[in-house]
């Protein structure tokens, strides 16, 4: 295998990257800041969910990887030739070593704990032997693994209030489920019935087959499938979606239900208060690393 390492600026990384992948038949393409570990290094991201809010930074290096030299030197020759290229560098072209990519991300995955008692384990890992409850869950294409602090706040929270509260868990709703993780975690820690709606039919699909792996039984489907009150209703989203889902989260609460949402930047706690003022009282239960669990509770 050779990888294929090219210097560009931010607007060549877009249409590189696509001739690389679509026309040059590269086996991947990353881009990396090339100015990473310096001073006029620059971070680049956006909230999840969301795309970042550009392709590059100003001095991008993109690594393509090949499965000969041949094809490595094609591509260089091609990208140079072209005259939207302009800026465009090779930095280096060299053999890379083969390696096992199924065992090595697996190593970047180790269990995740949410609670003394209550783990997110992958499958390749044996549980903690203090882990009373185990959840199995494998990283995937998208949807969250219980890594991400907003995930792991509302995981926490219904792990903590479990005991006092699962007892009138007769009806749970995960709304934008994605993998279905709080969903299930819900059903772990003793709701009796969970449905688990998502916008993405993708989502309704890996919600089911997580629901599987970990035998519980999860009601998902697209957000029409939610219907009447619950005791609980969970929502891991984004600040704007939740806010625009306020009458509609809120008219699912049965009298004393609990309202759990997460997916929140600690600047955006009282645009969510004021969203959801005419119907409950929301409060910051928790944060972590820049991000808010809020809450509340329907009165009885």
């Amino acid at each position: 295998m050779y990888e294929l390492v090219l210097s560009a600026p931010q607007a060549l990384v877009e249409p590189v990257s696509e001739a690389l992948m679509n026309e040059l038949d590269a086996l991947s393409v990353s881009v990396e800041d090339a100015d990473a570990d310096t001073e006029a290094e620059h971070a680049l991201f956006g909230e999840p969910g969301m795309p970042a809010p550009r392709p590059g930074w100003d001095r991008s290096t993109l690594k393509a990887l090949f499965p000969d030299e041949a094809q490595a030197q094609q591509a260089a020759t091609l990208l140079l030739a072209q005259d939207w290229a302009e800026g465009l560098g090779v930095l280096s072209l060299a053999a890379v070593e083969e390696q096992d990519w199924v065992r090595l991300t697996q190593s970047q995955f180790a269990p995740v704990e949410i609670t003394p008692s209550f783990w997110i384990v992958p499958s390749w890992h044996e549980a903690p032997p203090q882990a009373q409850h185990v959840m199995r869950l494998d990283p995937g294409l998208a949807f969250g693994t219980g890594t991400h602090p907003t995930t792991r706040m509302c995981l926490g929270w219904i792990a903590n209030q479990a005991p006092a509260l699962a007892a009138g868990w007769d009806r749970v709703l995960d709304y934008g489920c994605g993998s279905g993780i709080l969903a299930i975690g819900a059903a772990l820690l003793g709701a009796r019935s969970v449905d688990a709606v998502d916008i993405d039919p993708a989502a309704v699909i890996s919600t089911t087959d997580n629901a599987v792996a970990n035998g519980v039984t999860i009601a998902a489907g697209l957000p029409d499938k939610a219907s009447g009150e619950y005791p609980l209703v969970l929502a891991n989203i984004l600040a704007t979606p939740l806010k625009l889902l306020a009458p509609l989260l809120c008219g699912h609460l049965a009298p004393g239900a609990h309202l759990v949402l997460a997916g929140i930047l600690e600047r955006q706690a009282d645009e969510l208060k004021a969203a959801y003022a005419p119907w409950i009282k929301l409060e910051v239960l928790n944060t972590d690393d820049g991000w808010i669990l809020m809450g509340g509770q329907r009165p009885a």
